[in-house]
């Protein structure tokens, strides 16, 4: 017996929206069975990807997927949900599937409070001793781009770019690069470039160049001046309530 061809839905009807509510939802390949993008969304959002172009690693996997004769898989994972739940279900899906397993672009958007970590990291997190800043310093904080276990290219270039920065940017010494208040990295800033100069090894850099924002080319720091802010707290130093990733110190 011939089997039913597979129903390849592209939107939902309005009473099955009502229901769904706030959900999250998972793009697979069906040529591997593995997730390559997670999100969160109302209404149609997560048919909205298909219709996408660009260059992004998600829009091409798509493609490709296309090219074979084949459609991602559509599936929803939690639904029902109130934003709040949706942002918080998205966000431990993709930290426990891993960001090098998936084409967002983000972690989700408890990324700035939560996240996967070791028991170590944490450990470091909260008993972090107050950062005494000696040096003209920018903290440029990286909450979305940070996952535990980071190399130090991955670090480098999570910080390194890219940032809107005034002219006091040429006065810093040394950018350091903040989770959640506490320093992870310290760069020594060598010099500034309008975004898209530089290349980019562990992110996707499109769409830098020609954005009015720079970047820094620099190198970690020596380890005297390392040890006095790696893994130390500088939340005494960020703007409180401010979301602006970018706060100078003695500049």
């Amino acid at each position: 017996m011939k089997k039913p061809a597979a129903v390849r839905a592209k939107k939902f009807p309005a009473e099955v929206i009502r229901q769904l509510k706030s959900y999250v939802y998972a793009y697979t390949d069906p040529r591997s069975g593995e997730f390559f993008y997670l999100g969160k969304g109302i209404g149609n959002r997560a048919f909205s990807h298909l219709a996408e172009t660009g260059d992004s690693e998600k829009v091409k996997l798509i493609r490709a997927i296309r090219q074979a004769g084949h459609e991602p898989k559509i599936e929803i994972i939690r639904y029902g949900l109130t934003n709040a739940e949706a942002e918080l279900v998205e966000a431990v899906a993709i930290d426990l599937l891993g960001r090098s397993a998936l084409k967002n672009a983000v972690r989700g958007a408890h990324s700035r409070s939560f996240g996967r970590v070791r028991v170590e990291t944490i450990l470091r997190q909260f008993q972090a001793k107050p950062a005494k800043i000696q040096h003209k310093v920018i903290l440029i904080t990286i909450n979305r781009l940070f996952r535990d276990g980071m190399t130090e290219l991955e670090l480098l270039e999570a910080t390194r770019g890219i940032w809107k920065v005034g002219l006091r940017r040429e006065r810093a010494e040394l950018a350091l690069a903040v989770y959640q208040g506490t320093v992870q990295e310290v760069f020594t800033i060598q010099r500034w470039h309008k975004a898209g100069t530089l290349e980019y090894q562990t992110r996707d850099s499109k769409g830098f160049r020609g954005s009015g924002r720079y970047e820094f080319e620099g190198i970690v720091a020596p380890e005297a001046v390392r040890k006095s802010y790696r893994h130390k707290s500088v939340r005494d130093y960020l703007a409180k309530g401010s979301q602006n990733p970018i706060r100078y110190v003695k500049c």
